[in-house]
């Protein structure tokens, strides 16, 4: 459910619009009445400016005559109550609905900021157009957190509408509180994905600076730029004309590879090749000691600081650093980290 709709009066606007038909409704009868009560001698507008001053109290001399009209005076009352109820009823609902929408969104920051403050090893993905927007899909479907930061608030309202689990930070991502809400500290790595070479360059600078063991990939359209973006501190720099290409060029020479991509991509397992690196606390082992048996993942090669070993036989060596490569479910990634994690390593010593 929308944070936004579930703290809204459902009712607020009706009850605003039925104020101010009510008070319209008490104009029209007060300046029917004094003009029946003035008679001839007094215009339409005498008798609807009449009606306004008795309304709003704003205390000006009676423009009809009510001295000898004990009538009159009774109807002024009946107006004024009236119209007083109405313009308190009128205000009051606006008020309302400026505090109540001021509330929320601050109550809404406020709820997102504790959100993102409780994550760890997540992802902040700078700028949430339609690259962002599909770099967040992919860390979606393999089930890893992160947090979106982009200048359009609308774009990213629109977005939570959709998804209402989504993370986000309105504001500039090169501004250095900007990846500092973003909990950066404790982000494993930042996307530097929006349409303007120059500002994924000062997010690339701006992340390293903060976190320089932070992971930093950034896009980037003018080929020049790229060199620039390394020195910034990205770790990996895409161009996306040059990536499509590449693309184009595979679909052509090698269309079943492609195809098998293309598949593995669009299956319900979300099937992934994935990478595991081997924590620095591990000690040398055999790879079949390891016991990496599961319907939910493949091994595919390990790449240590030298080479890569394709298919790794059960008598290969793993130590800390390794990469292990795998073709892998979402769920086969976690029990991969997990088979690696300091507690399980602590238990089979044991």
């Amino acid at each position: 459910m929308d944070i936004r709709k579930s703290f809204e009066s459902p009712n607020i606007h009706t009850k605003f619009i039925w104020a101010t038909m009510a008070l319209a409704l008490v104009l029209i009868v007060g300046t029917v009445g004094y003009h029946f009560i003035g008679g001839p001698e007094y215009t339409w507008f005498d008798a609807f400016y009449m009606t306004f001053i008795t309304v709003t109290t704003v205390g000006y001399e009676e423009v009809i005559d009510m001295s000898n009209n004990p009538t009159a005076r009774v109807f002024t009352v009946f107006i004024c109550t009236l119209g007083l109820g109405t313009l308190w009823f009128m205000f009051s609902t606006l008020t309302v609905f400026i505090l109540e929408t001021d509330i929320n969104s601050a109550w809404r920051r406020r709820r997102m900021e504790k959100k993102i403050k409780k994550l760890t090893g997540h992802y902040i993905v700078c700028g949430y157009g339609r690259v962002g927007r599909n770099v967040a899909h992919e860390l979606a479907q393999t089930q890893r957190q992160f947090v979106a930061i982009d200048e359009d608030l609308n774009m990213l309202d629109a977005q939570q509408e959709r998804n209402h689990s989504l993370l986000f930070l309105h504001g500039d991502a090169s501004d250095d509180d900007m990846l500092i809400l973003a909990d950066i500290q404790e982000a494993k790595g930042v996307f530097a994905v929006t349409g303007d070479d120059s500002k994924n360059l000062m997010i690339s600078l701006t992340a390293k600076q903060l976190n320089p063991n932070v992971r930093v990939v950034a896009r980037c359209h003018e080929m020049r730029n790229v060199e620039k973006m390394r020195k910034a501190g990205a770790d990996a720099i895409v161009s996306p004309d040059f990536t499509g290409g590449m693309r184009i060029a595979s679909a052509m020479v090698r269309p079943h590879v492609v195809s098998f991509l293309d598949e593995m991509l669009r299956t319900d397992h979300g099937l992934r090749i994935e990478e595991v690196v081997v924590p620095a606390e591990f000690a040398s082992r055999e790879l079949g000691s390891l016991n990496l048996h599961s319907q939910h993942y493949v091994l595919l090669a390990v790449r240590n600081e030298a080479d890569w070993t394709f298919n790794p036989p059960m008598n290969s060596m793993v130590e800390a650093g390794n990469t292990l490569v795998a073709m892998a479910s979402p769920q086969g990634r976690q029990e991969l980290e997990a088979a690696f994690s300091e507690s399980k390593l602590n238990r089979s010593q044991a």
